[in-house]
């Protein structure tokens, strides 16, 4: 017979595989990786040969040298064979596609037919043209190797991606390993322990494996054994006390299932729909329904039940109070046991069709204010004890607190989404609109152009235009990438280096940040406010400033202080205008207000320009009466 493994044996198998799986998926990552820097090489040796195609052409046209035109021919067919031979030390080698073997093709062809014309010391008169053709299909070329990179770049994010889901598979594996090996017949075992610990000394444990947790598992059986036999007088008064503590257990845990579910209910029919569950369960009921006063406190409408049948929940999705014994609770109202059949006035009736025969009414109230009732239905008589008219109840102020909190965090979203949406519009209003407006204008002009038949007043209106899509379309990204911008509520130093990141990557301009010293962390609030005023004002120097370096300086104390520099073309701020600039330092102003920080800009022309942004030495101040009127 085959003994079964150990638990070392088959935890030291899984994590084997697992390491298998992941040096399989890096090789491949190192592999891509090797491709791209090959094809990188290639694509500077094929930039490299347009260099030398200027150079050539430029050698022929100005002195004609011979020699110097065959050392440059000599490179560039070197180049060729690098390109089409390949150099794995370096490493160089272009990444062959159809695309990029044909253009290669057509390139050396083209080489060999120009070389014969260029070398054979007769003047060309048509060199300039000839050399720009050659050079678009040398563009073409790499082109055509960075497409192909970039389609390697994407495998290496699929491997990348790959082995994020490698790692979260590996974690998810240990931990199931763990649980099925370690775990769950540790639980089992502690399970047992328990029981035995409570009195119930014919508890077995399951022996499922031959592993060292079988082996204790036996072991466990065997020492149970041995502890009836020796207090079996015990038995029955063990068994008695076992029930009760079993009971009081059986009820804490109800209590605790119900309160952690109420607190992690995302939505009201969720609520509604898992505590009538919930409660049907620990009541032991046959139905349950879930009522709720309606706007008219006379009515309650049905937002849930549980296995009451569809024509009864279809008839009482909505009652008045008074017309049957569901609904007449009051803000005074206590648990109470209804027996349907002998009541003594009559109702609605469809209880008693429905084969209920008792009704069990639970206030949903909070704060002497009155939300709504459970109903559970029985077909048999029903006595409730004192304990469990206590547990209905506890359960019912649960429900309530779950209720009220549903509300709250409903009027908190709807608070927050006209608060974003508010956001937006400002947004909106001041960046893109602006610029739809410009290019209504200029749509108009174009057509009077067309309709005088001035093309070049037509030619200049489309130019304005293009310009116009261009800067509406840069503002829409950088309104994306505005409002996916997430501060953090500690530092506001990672959040500064990535708009400034993004600033990099939208110009080319390098950016730096430049922090002296630590200060009092910013409300996520007013962080928000201030990423805002920072990246207006690098748009505004993207857009205006004609810069080459531009740097944030930021000091934290005694008081925050953003300072961002640009040595761009600079402006003249006392001068009267309305452009895309005063736009944008009116919405910094306005969210500077909001704050209540200071915004100050200092420029002169050519010289730069220093937009300076100071917040309060003890935090935001309260905004006066007319910048709150004047934002209003």
């Amino acid at each position: 017979m085959k003994l079964p493994p150990t638990l070392t044996a088959r935890l030291v198998a899984t994590g084997t595989g697992l390491l298998l799986l992941a040096l399989v998926s890096i090789s491949l990552t190192l592999w891509v990786t090797w491709n791209m820097q090959g094809g990188a090489a290639a694509v500077n040796e094929a930039g490299r040969m347009r260099m030398q195609t200027y150079r050539l052409a430029l050698v022929l046209h100005t002195t004609g040298n011979g020699d110097e035109a065959r050392a440059l021919a000599r490179g560039f067919e070197e180049s060729l064979a690098l390109l089409e031979g390949g150099d794995p030390s370096r490493p160089l080698f272009v990444p062959w596609s159809p695309p990029s073997r044909a253009r290669f093709t057509a390139v050396r062809t083209r080489w060999q037919a120009l070389r014969a014309r260029w070398l054979d010391g007769t003047p060309d008169p048509d060199l300039v043209q000839e050399s720009a053709g050659f050079v678009a299909l040398v563009d073409g070329l790499v082109a055509a190797i960075e497409a192909q990179i970039s389609r390697w770049t994407t495998v290496l994010q699929m491997f990348q991606l790959a082995l994020v889901g490698l790692a979260i598979t590996s974690a998810v594996l240990m931990f199931y390993s763990g649980y099925v090996f370690v775990l769950r017949p540790l639980a089992g075992l502690k399970k047992g322990l328990a029981a035995v610990q409570s009195g119930e000394l014919r508890t077995r444990v399951e022996v499922d494996s031959g592993d060292e947790f079988g082996e204790l598992a036996a072991g466990f059986n065997d020492m149970t054994r041995t502890l009836q036999s020796l207090y079996l007088d015990l038995e029955e008064k063990v068994r008695e006390k076992t029930r009760r503590v079993e009971h009081e257990r059986q009820r804490l845990a109800d209590l605790y299932e119900v309160s952690a579910f109420v607190a992690e209910a995302p939505t009201l029919d969720a609520l509604a729909r898992g505590f009538a569950g919930h409660v049907r369960r620990i009541a032991r009921a046959d139905a349950c329904a879930v009522r709720l006063r309606a706007e008219d406190p006379r009515r309650f409408v049905l937002v849930a039940h549980e296995l009451l049948p569809d024509d009864l929940a279809a008839a009482n999705a909505c009652i008045e109070s008074g017309a049957c014994h569901c609904g007449e609770v009051t803000v005074q109202s206590q648990t109470r046991v209804i027996p349907i059949a002998s009541a003594e006035r009559p109702t609605l009736g469809y209880c008693v069709r429905a084969g209920f025969t008792t009704v069990v009414s639970v206030p949903v109230r909070i704060h002497e204010r009155l939300l709504g009732e459970v109903n559970l239905f029985y077909r048999g008589p029903v006595d409730l004890s004192n304990e469990d008219r206590d547990l209905l109840d506890a359960l019912a102020s649960h429900f309530a607190s779950a209720l009220a909190s549903q509300r709250a965090a409903a009027l908190e979203r709807e608070a927050a989404v006209a608060e974003e949406r508010g956001l937006l519009a400002r947004e909106l209003h001041d960046s893109i609109a602006q610029a739809l407006l410009f290019m209504k204008i200029q749509v108009g002009l174009l057509r009077q152009a067309a309709q005088r038949g001035d093309h070049a007043a037509a030619e200049r209106g489309i130019a304005e235009l293009e310009t116009g899509v261009r800067d509406c379309y840069a503002d829409v990204r950088e309104l994306l990438l505005h409002f996916r911008t997430r501060t953090s509520e500690q530092d506001i130093e990672p959040a500064l280096r990535t708009t400034l990141q993004k600033f990099e990557h939208q110009t080319g301009l390098p950016a730096r940040l430049s922090m002296q010293g630590h200060g009092v962390p910013l409300a996520p609030d007013v962080q928000v406010q201030v990423l805002h005023i920072l990246q207006e004002a690098l748009s505004n120097v993207r857009k205006h400033a004609r810069a080459r370096h531009v740097e944030l300086r930021v000091q934290p104390a005694p008081h925050w202080r953003f300072e961002v520099h640009d040595d761009g073309a600079g402006f003249d701020p006392q001068r009267p205008g309305a452009d895309a600039t005063r736009v944008g330092l009116r919405i910094m102003q306005e969210r500077a207000l909001r704050i209540g920080a200071r915004v100050q800009v200092h420029s002169a022309p050519g010289a730069g320009c220093t937009l300076v942004l100071e917040l309060p030495a003890t935090g935001p101040a309260a905004m006066p009466a007319p910048a709150a009127q004047a934002l209003a």
